[in-house]
């Protein structure tokens, strides 16, 4: 407990120097062993944008992992053997590896510009078709949440179950004054148990829900709860393309990068046996 308010106090201390371009930043601030954090040390990590509680709150903190991490440290370098120090060999493969990723990075970069065309992943869904099997019911639709006081009740129970652009704007224009929750999602897929656990009382058999139920109401004691069902897909069957569609993509253009980097090692084989820089034994 001392040392927690010595050190808080020396914190302050030290930030309330900070700005002082004459004070000596190279005074320690803790030792462990022969390892010390000094002032500079914390000069350097502390950012300039935070307040200054923030900043004593940041520099505690790092004090206290430097402290912990130097400890394990120090205690590894006793405990392990010579050859369990000898990392060079590690540190190496390591360095061989960033720098062939920093290449690759760079070349991507610079050389290469991958494209998904709509027919790429068109192709790839009806081949891959069994990869895209749903593990839950998707719907489109509409969903709305309105206080049991709000007005016109019985028109937006007409305009929620209609396709017609007018009413569609009707009930927009409502709902922008009077819903709690107003989700139109005609255009995208959305799990059904996303909403089904909004609901007062939750569906319990959501296939056969789904199969018999375009429309749907249910209130409790503050809201009416509408939901309009204009498409659906159960767990078990083929995901619509459109709701992987981006995960088709994803995959293609992996694919595409990982295709490029090949051409890329092998280009510089050939390259490297024309100019003799490979030279078998």
């Amino acid at each position: 407990m001392f040392r927690s308010l010595f050190l808080l106090s020396f914190i302050l201390v030290f930030f309330s120097c900070k700005n002082q371009t004459e004070d000596p930043l190279g005074e320690p601030v803790v030792r462990v062993g022969d390892k010390v954090l000094t002032k500079h040390d914390l000069y350097d990590i502390i950012p300039d944008n935070i307040s200054k509680d923030d900043s004593l709150i940041f520099a505690q903190d790092f004090i206290s992992r430097w402290i912990r991490s130097e400890l394990m440290l120090r205690k590894a370098e006793l405990n392990l053997s010579p050859d369990e120090k000898d990392v060079s060999k590690l540190l190496e493969e390591y360095r061989r590896s960033l720098l062939v990723n920093l290449y690759q990075q760079k070349m991507l970069q610079q050389k290469y510009s991958p494209m998904v065309t709509k027919q790429e992943i068109k192709d790839y869904y009806h081949k891959m078709t069994d990869n895209f099997i749903l593990n839950e019911n998707i719907i489109k639709g509409v969903f709305i949440v309105v206080p049991r006081s709000a007005p016109k009740l019985r028109d937006l129970r007409k305009w929620y179950k209609s396709d017609a652009a007018e009413d569609l704007v009707k009930m927009e224009a409502y709902c922008f004054q009077n819903a709690k929750k107003y989700d139109v999602f005609f255009e995208e897929w959305k799990p059904f148990d996303e909403i089904n656990s909004q609901l007062p009382r939750q569906v319990t058999n959501p296939d056969r829900f789904l199969k018999y139920n375009h429309y749907y109401e249910v209130s409790d004691s503050a809201n009416y709860y509408f939901l309009n069902i204009r498409e659906y897909t159960l767990a078990g069957e083929t995901a619509p393309l459109e709701y992987v569609e981006d995960r088709i993509k994803a995959i293609l253009l992996n694919k595409k990068r990982l295709d490029f980097i090949n051409k890329l090692e092998s280009d510089l084989y050939e390259e490297g046996l024309k100019q003799k820089t490979i030279k078998f034994y």
